[in-house]
């Protein structure tokens, strides 16, 4: 959906461009499984793609923004954001939380932030596509899974949200509801003409603040700019605590919270 998305837009902008989608394998799609933790860090949807673009077998990379290291592999670059959609986590299957419910979601972000909203709900392990995250919802007798809004709206499947978390509830991953384009370093003319400014300056401060925190997929780490104000945290897994902090500026956000966690845990 994603890939299709850019290749609308690429074509949009040039009527003569030659367009071709290239399906690839990532580790995080051919193992949908194991905890992210037995695959790999952060980036367990992108290395093999990242790979075909420095091997020149591909000329534009598209990714979720959020899938992606907080930090740019060397030779690449971030050519262009498309538009950012709902940044959101979406509940599926119930229109709140209430004690006692079985979750499904295998991101220890959201992990952490649903137990610090209600402690007596059980957290299971949950991964695939969409699809079969929410069939595997029935079949497992779960009360709700937690996906991305974005994603859920990209596929016309709006109406299995029964709530969508507001970032005070559930802060967002860091990129959540972007569409990244990377290509080659020096090659940013490919794609810049799609490049909306305003998801850039936000999505480039949530991970410029993860970056510097070290968070991934296996850290309750999350960062999300409003459009004013950048909101990040760092959490116990199983929602013992929680430092939240605002501000403006990433760098000095992060340093607070690595602070305020070092004193948690001495």
């Amino acid at each position: 959906m994603q890939a299709e998305l850019a290749a609308d837009a690429l074509r949009a902008a040039n009527a003569e461009a030659d367009v071709a989608i290239v399906p690839i394998t990532t580790a995080g799609d051919r193992d949908r499984s194991k905890p992210f933790g037995e695959i790999g860090a952060r980036g367990v949807f992108v290395k093999e793609i990242e790979e075909a673009l420095l091997g020149g077998r591909i000329d534009v990379a598209v990714h979720s923004a959020k899938d992606m290291t907080s930090t740019d592999t060397e030779g690449l670059a971030l050519g262009a954001y498309l538009p950012r959609e709902d940044a959101r986590d979406a509940l599926c299957g119930a229109g709140g939380l209430r004690a006692g419910m079985r979750i499904g979601t295998a991101s220890v972000r959201r992990r952490a932030q649903l137990l610090a909203l209600e402690p007596e709900l059980s957290v299971e392990p949950l991964r695939g596509n969409v699809d079969t995250r929410l069939r595997k919802r029935g079949e497992r007798g779960l009360d709700a899974v937690v996906l991305a809004a974005a994603g859920l709206d990209r596929l016309g499947l709006e109406g299995e949200i029964g709530h969508r978390f507001e970032p005070e509830e559930l802060l967002p991953e860091a990129g959540q509801g972007a569409v990244a384009l990377q290509v080659r370093a020096g090659e940013e003319g490919l794609v810049a003409a799609l490049d909306d400014p305003e998801t850039r300056r936000r999505v480039t401060v949530e991970r410029s603040c993860v970056a510097r925190i070290g968070g991934g997929c296996l850290a309750p780490v999350a960062a999300h700019h409003d459009g004013s104000v950048l909101t990040a945290l760092v959490a116990d897994e199983d929602g013992a605590w929680i430092e939240r902090r605002s501000g403006d500026d990433p760098a000095a956000l992060a340093d607070e919270l690595l602070a305020a966690t070092a004193a948690l845990r001495a």
